[in-house]
């Protein structure tokens, strides 16, 4: 089950050797680690149970037969993207939405490959109003300075963001429009999904995508946003102004969605809200390597311990502490005869707890997860986000042909 990652501090540290981890965890001689698993487990099946319970609160949004009134300026950030701004235009100009309530501002981010020449080649075909501007760069976040150079020329009130290597739906901006419309929101976000893939690599982020997705959705179902994603959210530009836009975390190269939402929930703690309708989702394009997803979901962990939210962090803890435990139960099975029944048995419960979670959510988008490819991928999860929320104490990563640091 997949959540944001919280630097746990230096008791995290302890752990990184597999020995004492294996002595501290697996309990050689005694059952007060059994004890410690168990309310480790319990806690974690708590959290799942609210998620999965929000997941159903959240009201389905079916649309309406408004008539489109509402003014977008789609806002695309992208830097080396030449491969995939080819699928987005498309997916753009295939928009059921009038062209004329409506702009596309395309921010290049200093680009070294031919997204620019792409664009400029294809920008003729397309009959909507699309404009090119380059990045401002004034802070240690090149996403969040496109993101505010575009909404300081934006023609419109309602902000809408994606990410170049996105395809939007037909219905997109339809569905904003009759939620924005009935729902008068001032920060509002929708599905970001991954393609189903027999691939392990594309299965793994597939499966990771629905975890998040069921987080979001059960978290606002209890009216509690605690993620959302950029590559498919809208805000007012009156909202982002009123909280100063990125003030206060452009020191931090990720986050442009996460840190905006809290600070906008600060200042209208009820006017956040989701569009729960799978013709809204956004489809994301998975990372092609191993190192990609790696260096991606490190770049997700290292903006954790800046995050605000203490649901978000428990919820962090919990998640990195149960697959721990994980990892401490596959160690003991090898080590600990006397124990072995109760480590497969919380290994077997947390497989069919995240089972029980992702199941409807995959349902909801209309797709099917294989259990062969979900059971490799349970095993494999635990390790991935372990070592990632240990990655993310150095706080370096790579991305996009950038080095960045904490």
């Amino acid at each position: 089950m997949a959540c944001p990652l919280y630097r746990t501090g230096h008791v995290v540290t302890q752990f990184c050797d597999p020995r004492r981890l294996g002595k501290f965890l697996c309990g050689y001689s005694s059952p007060y680690m059994i004890y410690i698993l168990t309310i480790i487990f319990f806690l974690y099946l708590a959290a799942l149970g609210w998620i999965r319970t929000g997941m159903f609160r959240l009201p389905y949004f079916r649309g309406s037969a408004a008539v489109p009134k509402t003014r977008f300026t789609v806002i695309v950030p992208f830097r080396n993207e030449a491969e995939n701004i080819p699928r987005l235009l498309r997916s753009i100009a295939a928009l059921d939405y009038p062209i004329e309530l409506f702009e596309v501002i395309l921010v290049n981010d200093a680009s070294e490959d031919e997204s620019l020449k792409v664009i400029r080649d294809n920008i003729q075909d397309y009959n909507c109003d699309l404009k090119l501007i380059q990045n401002k760069r004034t802070s240690a976040s090149p996403k969040k300075d496109a993101i505010t150079t575009a909404i300081a020329e934006a023609t419109y009130e309602w902000i809408l963001t994606t990410d170049a290597d996105c395809e939007l739906p037909g219905k997109w901006l339809q569905l904003y429009d009759q939620y924005i419309q009935k729902n008068q929101p001032k920060m509002v976000f929708a599905p970001v999904v991954y393609p189903a893939s027999k691939n392990l690599l594309k299965n793994f982020q597939f499966l990771d995508g629905l975890s998040l997705q069921a987080v979001t959705m059960g978290a606002l179902g209890w009216k509690r946003p605690l993620l959302c994603n950029g590559a498919n959210m809208g805000y007012t530009k009156k909202a982002f102004y009123a909280v100063n836009g990125y003030k206060g975390n452009d020191h931090i190269a990720s986050g442009d969605d996460i840190f905006l939402m809290e600070k906008i929930r600060e200042l209208y703690p009820k006017t956040i809200k989701y569009i729960k309708n799978k013709d809204a989702a956004v489809i994301t394009r998975p990372e092609e390597s191993w190192d990609g997803v790696l260096s991606q979901r490190v770049r997700w962990a290292s903006k954790a311990s800046q995050q605000k939210n203490r649901g978000t962090k428990l919820l962090g803890i919990s998640v990195f502490l149960v697959n721990l435990v994980f990892l401490a139960c596959i160690l003991g099975i090898v080590i600990n005869i006397e124990y072995y029944k109760w480590y497969v048995g919380f290994l077997f419960l947390k497989i069919i707890a995240d089972l029980l979670v992702l199941t409807p959510i995959a349902s909801f988008f209309n797709s099917q997860i294989s259990l062969p490819g979900y059971l490799i991928n349970a095993l494999l999860y635990p390790f991935i986000i372990v070592w990632v929320v240990f990655a993310s104490f150095w706080g370096n990563y790579r991305w996009k042909g950038r080095k960045f640091k904490k």
